[in-house]
């Protein structure tokens, strides 16, 4: 319920030479309500006047409900939804482009990728790209443990007791049979370069095309890919980058309006921070990427432009009042006008977290009291 309170002050008929001085019970209030950097807001609070009554019109005031919930500090910046990682894929070998996948498609490890002279080429995992043929004889070197690993991985070890080292045995060319069998191709025992693609991702998006149908492989990249996760990402200004601290939680508000919460996952100074492109703009910015909670609500909302929200201190089952309600009094403190029937009254408060233009009160005020704001 609102209410309006007249204040007025009386004149003082007493002689000019033995008038006294009224003691000045408020004085007015400048606080600071910040959020992020937000500039300062003001409150001039003139509950006493001094002069005739003829001077002094009445002043009114309107009154607001002291609520009791949580209040947090933090800031907000812009940011963006983004499949995670963008990483081109350079094909090794020669040959021409005779299948793509589509934009969107997503590929896991042991399918076929893309096609080159009308054979597959199959995306493995790994972090080392393939540089020659792997097949017996050949010396030992990590290729081969990475290879290994893909097939045991994938099925085509198993009853052969191999193990994931660096040697081409005999039990690495029956598996490699195997998986030869199982793609429909001729079953030689060797990997021939340019017949995988070893990426970091076991699950991949296609995001876009570099090359077309019929094109020659080459140094440029014949796709980018992406994770199948989506990631927050945004560039805080380097007086917010001290909020932002690995592993801290976030909060992200999506286009629709729904929040998702967040880890922040990496810090990274000059690029995007998921292994995309950054763009000039935000060449000389740090970029936070957030690993998301939630994955099924961000791939609802698909890549678009988010707020993504650090939360600081916080309390909860707080008293909350406007900070224009805030009075600062002689002597130091703060206190507010509590109405009570026709009249209000003064009580001295304890200031807590202030934010967002409201402040934490503690002191002799109930919740749903009616205090006093300027209109």
């Amino acid at each position: 319920m609102s209410h309006t309170v007249e204040t007025t002050t009386p004149a003082d008929t007493s002689p000019a030479p033995t008038r006294k001085k009224r003691r000045k019970v408020v004085i007015a209030l400048v606080l600071v309500a910040a959020l992020g950097g937000s500039g300062a807001l003001a409150a001039m609070r003139p509950w006493e006047h001094h002069g005739t009554a003829s001077a002094q019109p009445s002043v009114s005031h309107g009154t607001v409900a002291v609520q009791k919930g949580s209040l947090s500090t933090g800031i907000q910046v812009g940011g963006a939804l983004s499949y995670d990682t963008p990483t081109p894929v350079i094909a090794s070998g020669h040959g021409t482009i005779t299948a793509l996948p589509a934009v969107g498609a997503v590929v896991k490890a042991g399918a076929k990728f893309y096609e080159v002279d009308g054979r597959p080429v199959v995306l493995l995992t790994g972090d080392r790209p393939m540089w020659r043929d792997l097949g017996p004889e050949i010396s030992d070197g990590p290729d081969i443990e990475q290879l290994k690993r893909n097939l045991i991985k994938l099925g085509h070890a198993d009853g052969l007791g191999l193990t994931a080292d660096q040697k081409f045995t005999p039990a690495t060319v029956t598996a490699v049979k195997r998986w030869q069998k199982a793609l429909g191709e001729k079953q030689t025992g060797t990997v021939t370069l340019g017949s995988v693609v070893m990426l970091p991702q076991a699950t991949v998006r296609v995001q876009q095309l570099g090359a077309q149908l019929g094109s020659a492989l080459g140094a440029t990249a014949v796709m980018t890919v992406t994770g199948t996760d989506l990631v927050a990402t945004a560039q805080p200004a380097d007086s917010q980058l001290s909020q932002f601290k690995p592993n801290g939680r976030v909060t992200v508000k999506l286009a629709d309006g729904s929040t998702i919460n967040g880890r922040i996952r990496s810090l990274v100074h000059g690029g995007s921070g998921n292994g995309g492109d950054s763009g000039s703009d935000g060449a000389d910015k740090t970029t936070v990427t957030i690993a998301l909670d939630h994955q099924r609500q961000a791939e609802q909302a698909g890549p678009s432009s988010v707020t993504v929200t650090v939360v600081g201190e916080t309390v909860s089952d707080a008293l909350i009042v406007p900070v224009t309600a805030l009075l600062a009094l002689d002597g130091g403190g703060y206190g507010v006008q509590v109405v009570s029937g026709t009249t209000t009254r003064l009580v001295r408060i304890q200031l807590g977290l202030v934010a967002d233009a409201k402040a934490q009160i503690t002191g002799d005020v109930q919740a749903g009291a009616q205090v006093v704001i300027p209109k």
